[in-house]
């Protein structure tokens, strides 16, 4: 494969990355920083907040995004992995950046890392800073790919630090340990900075790293609270008590979610105020497509949801619960073979009823997708009865089977490829 240019295509650019580095995965700090810092890269914003976590990342950095562009903030994101678009990684105040910014950005950073092997996360992570560095931005938000502390994100020393939902994923990496990925996720947080934590259940291990690095560390259910009710929700913080409209987003998940946006822009007042009603403005405007996203396709209700992997797939149990259809959906599933399936087939099986299953590499883009049988042994595991297993050779076609039957409600999860490949035959029909 020739290497590419500045008058390549971005599509060119993004499968010569693919096989730049023979491993998908390559954790550690140094191969980046050398380009980084060879390019200016390392303050790409007068503010920088990094957000990790196993779950609700993404949603809290739509969140933060929304609500500091309410209060008037030109603002940078960078997120992944992309759902259809490998442009929505990289994003200014909620527009995707350009083919030819991101195919400049490539063309520098290949022109400055010489003889340095840079994995396709790493060479997608300088590109946003690159992209940012080169605007004029006020905050950047940066979400961690995977784990924390030794993602390519956390070569940016970030002014503040957000830290999700902590659950299992990603084994082969971070193990099966929450109090070891909890050290992990804690690796982007940084000596004298503050930092929030916004899951109820914090391992100790978070709490201990940052007492020993003196981190100013804030934690739900200690230094802020929330509450919730039909029509509205309570936060609490520093004795306290604000009241906000629900959030755009949905799922009760979010509130959690925002409650660790909220206090950790409370913290942030002084070098970066926010009203309160930027804050309202910004949760009614969050949007996290991808994540329980509604479609309406034809007479069928689509709920299009990422979750892959068991505390994921026990939100979208809850929220799949509370919508009390009054037909049991049918699910379009598929799921990457290194992800913990069974847990989470289990938990969403009782609100499902038939369930159309492929294989993601049925083009040969995704390595690691788990074959139509093994899926099928699995939803068997779970207690799936056979005749409610329907086998397709990919998801296209999954998806056409399954908008010519009678279902009116419609569910598509698993993995943010079966999301991409889901919305991609959906989009060729709308």
């Amino acid at each position: 494969m020739n290497k590419p240019d500045n008058q390549s295509s971005l599509d060119n650019w993004v499968d010569w990355l693919l096989h730049l580095h023979p491993s998908e995965i390559d954790l550690g700090l140094e191969r980046i920083r050398i380009v980084a810092e060879r390019m200016n890269l390392l303050r790409p914003a007068p503010i920088v907040i990094s957000v990790a976590g196993t779950n609700g990342k993404g949603s809290s950095v739509a969140m933060l995004s929304a609500i500091l562009q309410a209060a008037g903030y030109k603002v940078g994101t960078y997120t992944s992995p992309h759902i259809v678009r490998f442009n929505e990684r990289i994003q200014i105040n909620n527009e995707l950046a350009s083919d030819q910014q991101i195919i400049d950005a490539f063309t520098d950073i290949e022109s400055q890392r010489e003889n340095i092997k840079l994995t396709y996360f790493e060479f997608s992570t300088l590109a946003a800073l690159k992209v940012f560095s080169d605007t004029e931005l006020d905050v950047v938000v940066l979400e961690v790919g995977l784990g924390g502390r030794l993602d390519a994100v956390n070569v940016v020393d970030a002014d503040a630090a957000l830290i999700t939902a902590i659950g299992v994923d990603h084994i082969e990496w971070l193990g099966d340990d929450r109090n070891q990925i909890a050290v992990e996720k804690a690796g982007i947080m940084r000596p004298g900075k503050l930092a929030i934590c916004s899951d109820p259940e914090v391992p100790q291990t978070l709490i201990s790293h940052a007492d020993e690095n003196n981190v100013n560390l804030s934690l739900l259910n200690r230094d802020f609270f929330y509450g919730q009710d039909a029509d509205y929700w309570n936060f609490c913080f520093e004795t306290r008590t604000f009241e906000f409209d629900r959030p755009a987003l949905l799922g009760d998940f979010q509130f959690q979610n925002a409650a660790g946006v909220i206090a950790l822009l409370k913290k942030m007042h002084s070098s970066l105020p926010v009203s309160d009603s930027a804050i309202s403005i910004g949760l009614k405007h969050s949007e996290h497509p991808g994540r329980l996203e509604k479609r309406v396709v034809g007479q069928q209700n689509w709920l299009i949801d990422v979750a892959h992997n068991p505390q994921s797939a026990e939100v979208l149990a809850e929220y799949l619960q509370a919508c009390n259809f009054d037909h049991k959906p049918i699910a379009v599933f598929s799921a990457l073979q290194d992800k913990d399936m069974l847990p989470m087939v289990e938990v969403v099986a009782p609100f499902v009823n038939d369930w159309f299953i492929a294989d993601l590499n049925a083009n040969g883009d995704v390595p690691r997708a788990t074959g139509v049988k093994e899926l099928a042994t699995i939803l068997e595991s779970a207690g799936i009865e056979k005749g409610s297993i329907f086998c397709e050779d990919s998801i296209s076609m999954a998806v056409d089977t399954v908008r010519n039957r009678q279902a009116r409600e419609v569910l598509a999860w698993g993995s943010f490829f079966t999301v991409a490949q889901v919305i991609q035959a959906l989009e060729q029909v709308e």
